[in-house]
């Protein structure tokens, strides 16, 4: 288990405190902590400008020989593809291109989204073979296809083009492809390197519209920035440079998205529109999203973002309700399933540093979502396999918060046949031969790492009293917002803070709401998914702890709450 150490960030420096004078000191914090210290960069930060933070769509490798090949297939009335992938962004940057062809009066446009247990990832060679006989003449890919290089061959040989949209890490060899719009891609000096794959689309969007607007109206593209925000906040990019942008102003448009089947989804989940926030992306909509993929069914996802069609949204939204609430099910199943299983194996002596367990009855897609829940009762790095319907072993790992995966199965590479991810979280496939040693590859490779053991240093932005938790400090705190990675939520030390009440909360009464003594009211403070036992210190009635903490604005039945959430107890 990681030892998490914490330590509260120093005073701002006094060259950037001069610089940043303007500001509430405890904003001047926050902004220096993300590494801002000029005057000029807190307000490029605090105030993303749309015209100042998108960069020219042509500066990306390819997007002159991508737009000049649309615009001929346009012109030939050709038949185009969409092919794109079946997550929360590959779907919204998928619905996003067919709607641009549509707005443009160009309707000879198909989409495909692959089956993600029977297909996989990526360009499927039956599915590009069947594109043929439909009278395809250009695919172009959504959020995957760099690496499938036999797939655009032989698209190529059936007489098709194929441009690549996406922005994942390029292979040794790039697939023959007519254009490659990736920024990620070796001699592409794109200023940024880190856009999602619907975030991608809506450059070559844009790039078209420079040549060509179609009798577009001027900044009617900008309609498709919710579900490109959303795509956005759903794949985890850093929110820094034109990502806030794009993030920033898909908040704003998503707040007033005229698609039925989002303002349904909303009205199902409880959620006011104009106060849509990041959390309910990440939290509501991108798992429902997600869950039609991972449940076989990726076009009930396309249909709630696409449709026109009242009746058709309320269906969606209901059909997507309950595929999510399906998966919630088969997911807690392999939790009970797999907690059980190493329970067992502890009966017969202590765990190994890094955990191996599959069967090949479970579902690849669902097994990252399971590691989550069982690392509260074993926080250990976990690998996860199954297998899916092409019969490969196909799985995902998760770090207890220490180990980075990347290097763990750089230093046991001959075990994979693939992987890939980054620090906390990955996918891998293993060959069947290959598969039965894994854990014991595995421990090796752990025991090689430098630094094993080592305590994990968490820099938390300030120390706040409980009678700080009011609306002027969150009103400091939301001109950061949206919130994400390369702008994670500040978090806060509160010293002291005596405990009132501790209750579980929810349907399944699988929620912790603990109540702090304040000075006029008591402070709630929450953790989803967590027990009192969650954490190494127990809160107690009468206690006082020291407690790490976020601070939020909820929002529920419409009524306005700040509240705190519980990132950790310390003392």
């Amino acid at each position: 288990m990681s030892v998490k150490s914490y330590s509260v960030r120093p005073t701002v420096p006094e060259e950037a405190a001069l610089e940043l004078a303007s500001y509430h000191p405890l904003l001047q914090k926050l902004m220096h902590a993300r590494g801002i210290a000029t005057a000029q960069a807190a307000s490029k930060f605090l105030h993303p400008d749309y015209d100042l933070d998108l960069h020219d769509p042509f500066l990306l490798l390819g997007m002159d020989i991508a737009v000049a090949r649309i615009l001929r297939a346009i012109e030939q009335n050709e038949k185009i593809l969409i092919y794109s992938d079946y997550d929360a962004d590959g779907i919204p940057g998928g619905v996003v291109l067919r709607e641009f062809f549509e707005k443009i009066q160009y309707n000879s446009v198909d989409n495909y989204i692959p089956h993600r247990h029977d297909e996989g990832y990526g360009l499927h060679l039956e599915a590009v073979e069947g594109f043929e006989k439909e009278g395809v003449r250009l695919i172009i890919t959504v959020d995957c296809g760099i690496v499938d290089v036999a797939q655009v061959v032989r698209a190529r040989e059936l007489g098709m083009d194929v441009i690549i949209t996406d922005h994942h890490e390029p292979g040794s060899v790039l697939p023959p492809a007519i254009a490659i719009i990736n920024p990620k891609q070796e001699n592409c000096t794109y200023p940024e390197k880190i856009l999602c794959g619907s975030g991608v689309v809506y450059k070559l969007i844009q790039a078209i519209l420079q040549k060509n607007r179609f009798d577009l109206p001027a900044g009617k593209e900008k309609w498709f920035l919710d579900l490109v925000g959303m795509a956005t906040l759903s794949d985890m990019v850093p929110l820094v440079g034109e990502n806030r942008a794009l993030a920033y102003y898909g908040l704003k448009v998503l707040q007033k998205s005229p698609r039925p089947g989002l303002q349904r989804m909303w009205k199902k989940l409880g959620i006011q529109p104009y106060n849509i926030t990041e959390d309910d992306i990440g939290f509501s909509l991108s798992p429902r999203i997600n869950a039609a993929s991972r449940m076989g069914k990726p076009h009930d996802a396309f249909k709630l973002l696409r449709t026109h069609d009242p009746v058709e949204a309320d269906e969606a939204t209901e059909h997507l309700s309950n595929i999510n609430d399906e998966r919630k099910g088969v997911v807690a199943s392999l939790v009970k399933e797999i907690k059980k299983h190493l329970r067992e194996r502890e009966l017969a002596g202590p765990l190994p540093k890094v955990l191996v367990v599959g069967d090949p009855l479970w579902k690849p897609s669902l097994l990252g979502l399971a590691a989550n829940s069982v690392q509260d009762d074993f926080p250990h790095p976990m690998f996860f396999w199954g297998r899916n319907g092409e019969n490969l072993i196909k799985g995902s790992c998760r770090s207890e918060g220490q180990t980075n995966l990347i290097a763990l199965m750089e230093a046991a590479k001959d075990a994979f046949t693939q992987f890939g991810g980054h620090k906390m979280a990955g996918g891998f496939a293993v060959s069947f031969e290959k598969i039965h040693t894994l854990e014991d590859s595995l421990n090796v490779a752990y025991a090689s790492l430098p630094d094993v053991g080592k305590k994990e240093d968490i820099f938390l932005d300030a120390e706040l009293q409980l009678s700080d938790v009011n609306w002027n400090t969150y009103r400091h705190i939301e001109q950061l917002a949206p919130f994400g990675v390369g702008n994670p939520k500040p978090l806060f030390l509160i010293r002291g803070a005596e405990v009132n009440e501790v209750k579980l909360f929810g349907k399944e009464k699988n929620h912790l709401e603990v109540s702090f003594a304040g000075e006029r009211k008591p402070i709630k403070a929450i953790s989803f998914f967590s027990t009192p036992e969650s954490f190494a210190v127990v809160p107690e009635v009468g206690k006082k702890l020291d407690i790490v903490v976020s601070l939020e604005k909820s929002t529920f039945r419409n009524f306005p709450e700040l509240r705190l959430r519980i990132v950790d107890i310390i003392t």
